[in-house]
């Protein structure tokens, strides 16, 4: 599967479209269009399907999905098809704890439809509105991280942590023999270091899988 940034630039070579054209066709800020390209961050559904018709393009295609064309023959019908088939409302929830906590309804304060390639996993997919800067550039206060929940997580990711079952984080995670660094992206925050027995308090509960900016 090929990534979104690889795709959207191919097509826009293909089309002979400029940034500054494309932004122009799709009302997206140059701002955001630059971290698409880049492939710091992935647009939502809604951009990608403006994209995807200011290209004239498959948005199947644009996001990476193989044996599909290119060319967008019949594009609402694709998308048409998309969304049955792959497209599920996910609950975004408030804070990191509470997506992790019993699911009463008031605490899901949104649903985002998010294209899951696999049905499975689903049920263990779930979005959080970050709160706070500790994290910026990469997240900032305001972005939804798209999480899938599970109890481990390589060192060097950024997961979403709990410590004491009750505090959560969006932190990126790091490793050695006895002890747990929780470390902010913001360097203006320092370190969450955890030792000995005292790595106990901590527990991984969900992998951060993508980043939906709040432009």
């Amino acid at each position: 599967m090929a990534e979104f940034y690889q795709q959207l630039k191919k097509a826009m070579s293909i089309r002979n479209i400029t940034q500054s054209e494309l932004c122009e066709k799709t009302g997206i800020p140059k701002s955001a269009m630059s971290q698409y390209i880049s492939g710091s961050f992935k647009p939502k559904q809604t951009r990608t399907y403006l994209l995807a018709k200011a290209l004239n393009i498959n948005e199947a295609w644009l996001m990476g999905y193989e044996n599909v064309p290119m060319d967008s023959l019949n594009l609402e019908s694709n998308i048409q098809m998309l969304n049955q088939n792959k497209v599920y409302n996910i609950p975004v929830f408030e804070s990191v704890s509470a997506g992790f906590g019993a699911y009463a309804s008031d605490e899901i304060i949104d649903y985002m439809p998010l294209y899951i390639d696999n049905p499975y996993d689903v049920k263990d997919m779930l979005c959080i509105k970050v709160k706070g800067n500790s994290m910026y550039p990469k997240i900032e206060d305001g972005d939804t991280v798209v999480v899938r929940k599970q109890s481990s997580v390589d060192s060097g990711a950024i997961a979403v942590v709990l410590i004491d079952g009750e505090e959560g984080f969006v932190k990126k995670v790091n490793y050695t023999a006895d002890r747990i660094e929780l470390i902010s992206i913001n360097p203006e925050y320092e370190p969450k270091i955890f030792e000995g027995r005292e790595v106990l308090r901590v527990s991984v509960v969900g992998l951060v899988k993508q980043i939906i900016k709040n432009l």
